[in-house]
C-alpha cells in the first residue's frame, strides 16, 4: 500500500529524479513534472521497472507558465485522489554579474526560481488547506544564506526569498501542513555539471540527495545538507563578514 503521493517538480534530471527514485523506494506514489516529457517517460519506465507496484503520473510543465501551474496540481491531485507532498524543485542557475549585458539569463533565473516557485506554492497550498493538511517541502540552497558575487548574485537572491516564503507559510501555521525549507550544499547535478573547477565539499547526486530525503522524511522546518559540514557551515555564514563570504565563492 502506497505511503503517499509525493509531486516533484523539476524531476527530469538531477536532484529531482534522484528524489523520485529515493521516494519510488520507499513505498510513495510520485507525480513528476518537468518541461522535458521524454525524460520523465523514461524514468517513469525506469522507476515502474524496480517497483512494478509503484504508480507513477507525469506531465509536462513548465513551471514559468504561471497560469499552468494550478491546473496540472489539481489534475494532479484529482488523478490520485489525494496529494501528501509537494516539492517545489524546478529551478534554474544561469546567471552573471549584474550589469554585464546578461540580463535575460538573470532574469530567467529570477523568473523560475522565485516567480515559478512562488506559483507551486500557492497551487500546492490551495489544495492542502482544501485537504485540511499536507507536506510543503521547499529546495533553497546554501547560497541563499547571503549575498553572493558575480553569477551567483541573482541564483542566491532567488533562494534566499524562496526561503523567507517557506518560513512566512510556516509562521502562518495552517491547520494540517508542514513546511520544510532544505538548503543543500554542494551537490553535484546536471545543473553544475558545466563547473570544472574544484569544488570543496562537493558530493555526488546520490550522496546529496539521500540526505535531502532523510530530512523531508523527518519533515524538519529546516536543514542543512549533507549535514557534515553544512550544518555548521550553513550557522557560520550567517554570521561571517562579507570579506570572509566572498573567499568561499
Amino acid at each position: 500500500m502506497s505511503r503517499g503521493v509525493v509531486l516533484i517538480t523539476g524531476a527530469s534530471s538531477g536532484l529531482g529524479a534522484e528524489m523520485a527514485r529515493r521516494f519510488a523506494a520507499r513505498g510513495y506514489d510520485l507525480a513528476l513534472t518537468a518541461r522535458r516529457t521524454a525524460r520523465l517517460e523514461q524514468l517513469a519506465g525506469e522507476i515502474a521497472a524496480i517497483h512494478p507496484g509503484t504508480r507513477v503520473e507525469v506531465r509536462t510543465l513548465d513551471v514559468t507558465d504561471f497560469d499552468a501551474v494550478p491546473v496540472v496540481f489539481a489534475e494532479i491531485a484529482a488523478a490520485f485522489g489525494r496529494l501528501d507532498r509537494v516539492i517545489v524543485n524546478a529551478g534554474l542557475g544561469k546567471g552573471a554579474p549584474l550589469g554585464t549585458g546578461r540580463a535575460d539569463a538573470n532574469r530567467e533565473t529570477a523568473l523560475t526560481n522565485f516567480v515559478g516557485a512562488l506559483a507551486q506554492m500557492e497551487a500546492a497550498l490551495e489544495i492542502f488547506r482544501a485537504a485540511g493538511g499536507g507536506h510543503l517541502v521547499v529546495i533553497s540552497s546554501i547560497s541563499g544564506l547571503r549575498g553572493m558575487r558575480k553569477t551567483l548574485t541573482t541564483y542566491a537572491a532567488t533562494k534566499a526569498g524562496l526561503a523567507h516564503l517557506a518560513e512566512g507559510v510556516r509562521s502562518e501555521r495552517i491547520p494540517g501542513v508542514k513546511v520544510t525549507t532544505v538548503y543543500p550544499g554542494y551537490i553535484r547535478s546536471e545543473m553544475n555539471e558545466h563547473v570544472t573547477q574544484k569544488t570543496p565539499f562537493m558530493v555526488d547526486t546520490e550522496t546529496g540527495v539521500r540526505a535531502i530525503v532523510a530530512a523531508v522524511e523527518k519533515e524538519k522546518a529546516q536543514a542543512y545538507v549533507p549535514a557534515w559540514p553544512w550544518i555548521p557551515l550553513g550557522y557560520a555564514l550567517r554570521g561571517l563578514p562579507l570579506s570572509v563570504v566572498r573567499r568561499l565563492t
